[in-house]
């Protein structure tokens, strides 16, 4: 069976294969390839806030019912909150059965994690991130390509734009045109995807070292048979209720789900699984709405590393907990959960500030899991990612805003379809 090699799966795949073998043979110039990765990701990331923008705006101002647009995201909401916290408690169960921190040894914990636990300490509470998603001015949002900001926006522009009525349809028809424009942008920004996931892979292994794997194989194994658990019994529970395939939704995301694993992001596949979810059959509408709120609200992956890892880290400093204080952790992780971008290390400094406001454990042992943290961000990121594309199908489901053709054809056809 030969290779096409100009299909992006492939290309990905090998660009990562050659990524673990340059960072283990030659590590000190693997980790230097970092620059490629930031390269390819600083390149998704400045078309993420005009296309969720673009996107938003035609779905609502084409929409019209302020009624629907409520239900849309009113019933997205609902979701995100009811499966994340079963994600959380589904951590908090596994690592409280195989203990995998239960006898580490923590006497050389002397790692710096201030850096960590100062962005923490930055990001303020609940209240201090409510405040964040209203920008300061309407066009910094975009500037600052900040993705809750940018939602509100495009929610507030399209809702104007949906009550103007007929007079806007022309400002729709021009931004349906740009939001065009972008996507051919994201298309050709897409064909580097395969270096940008060499030099993450490269730098992954060529500054960590597969040597850091052994020490806390045990959690990496935990965390990734609990995702894969979360993903193929809850996912694919959730999904055969709702009639589609877990396993055939994740063989249609399959080019995104390697990039993600390339470059440990789930953002860096955001616009290209927009529009895919759009050609599976879910409506613009839909996915203009659920897919940016969802990277903030329905992180699925971070849930289960945040739970796992802090009772992780009790278990190597001989900390028990008893159920209330279990139960008043995943009260902290659900609050603390939320708003946690899909940007790598994002999961690593909302676990410090879980710890911060949970002092029965200690924050300077996340130093125990600096180490293995990029190998398992993989893990959480992926999960991410399949998580928001089985909310969009749901929601879409839930509203009537799906079209089971469009899937059969999605489904039954051997080409990606173009961004």
């Amino acid at each position: 069976m030969r290779l096409n090699l100009k299909n992006l799966t492939v290309q990905v795949i090998i660009a990562i294969i050659l990524g673990i073998i340059v960072g283990a043979l030659f590590p000190s110039f693997g980790a230097e390839l970092k620059i490629l990765a930031d390269v390819f990701i600083n390149l998704i990331k400045m078309l993420i806030a005009p296309i969720i923008f673009l996107t938003v705006v035609v779905g609502i101002g084409s929409m019209g019912d302020m009624k629907k647009v409520g239900k849309i995201g009113g019933k997205a909401l609902l979701y995100f909150e009811v499966v994340s916290t079963i994600s959380l408690a589904i951590g908090l169960i596994v690592v409280n059965i195989i203990k995998p921190g239960q006898g580490l040894d923590t006497s050389n914990v002397s790692a710096d994690v201030s850096q960590y636990t100062d962005a923490a300490e930055q990001s303020g509470g609940t209240v201090d991130f409510l405040m964040s998603i209203i920008p300061e001015n309407f066009i910094g949002s975009l500037a600052n390509g900040e993705l809750l900001p940018t939602l509100l926006c495009a929610v507030l522009f399209g809702v104007a734009a949906a009550a103007i009525g007929e007079e806007s349809r022309p400002v729709i028809r021009f931004f349906e045109q740009v939001s065009e424009i972008f996507f051919k942008i994201v298309g050709i920004v897409m064909k580097i995807s395969p270096i940008g996931a060499f030099g993450a892979m490269a730098y992954t292994i060529g500054k960590f070292g597969l040597s850091s794997l052994t020490s806390l194989g045990l959690l990496m194994v935990s965390v990734y048979a609990t995702m894969f658990f979360f993903v193929i019994l809850v996912l694919g529970g959730i999904a055969r209720y709702y009639k589609f395939s877990i396993f055939k939704f994740i063989a249609y995301m399959k080019d995104e789900i390697f990039l993600v694993i390339g470059t440990s992001s789930s953002e860096s596949a955001l616009p290209a699984m927009m529009r895919k979810l759009e050609n599976y059959g879910c409506s613009k509408q839909v996915v203009g709405l659920v897919v940016p709120t969802g990277y903030s609200f329905n992180l699925d992956g971070t849930s289960i590393y945040l739970s796992m890892a802090a009772i992780f880290i009790a278990q190597a400093y001989g900390i028990e907990l008893s159920i209330i204080q279990m139960l008043t952790l995943l009260g902290v992780l659900m609050i603390t959960s939320k708003g946690a971008a899909g940007v790598t290390g994002s999961g690593f400094i909302t676990l410090a500030a879980t710890l911060a406001a949970f002092p029965m454990i200690p924050v300077e042992g996340i130093a125990l899991l600096i180490g293995v943290d990029r190998f398992m961000s993989e893990a959480r990121a992926v999960t991410n990612l399949i998580g928001n594309g089985v909310a969009t199908v749901v929601v879409s489901k839930m509203e009537n805003e799906f079209d089971v053709e469009q899937e059969q054809i999605a489904l039954s056809s051997k080409t990606t379809p173009s961004v």
